[in-house]
């Protein structure tokens, strides 16, 4: 009996590990970036760690989460924006967990493209 598993792959895997990879990339790139030390907030549903980032275009906040592997950076104004949110938009957000509210225009185009 042999103990080699097939390898499974999928439609797109390649392109997701290079994605992956990216921004894994851009990640590092920023925390190399970072300023003073990072702040971190948890409860018993998520941790969160936030960090400022100097970047040539202005300061940024890098926020990740460990757990998830998630992360974006934020600029003063898409910050300010989050003080704009009702509590249903936010509630709405967390609703829609791992992923965007509003999808990217080529995921969007991408699925009605299958669609048809």
């Amino acid at each position: 009996m042999s103990d080699e598993r097939p390898h499974l792959e999928w439609e797109g895997e390649s392109e997701d590990r290079a994605a992956a990879m990216s921004a894994a990339r851009r990640r590092a790139e920023f925390l190399e970036m970072a300023v003073g030390d990072p702040i971190v907030i948890a409860n018993e549903f998520s941790e969160i760690r936030v960090v400022r980032v100097n970047t040539r275009n202005g300061a940024r906040l890098l926020i990740d989460s460990p757990k998830s592997g998630q992360w974006i950076t934020l600029d003063p104004l898409e910050l300010e924006a989050l003080t704009w949110q009702n509590e249903a938009t936010l509630s709405a957000m967390v609703g829609n967990i791992a992923a965007p509210l509003i999808p990217d225009a080529q995921e969007t185009n991408g699925s009605e493209e299958e669609d048809r």
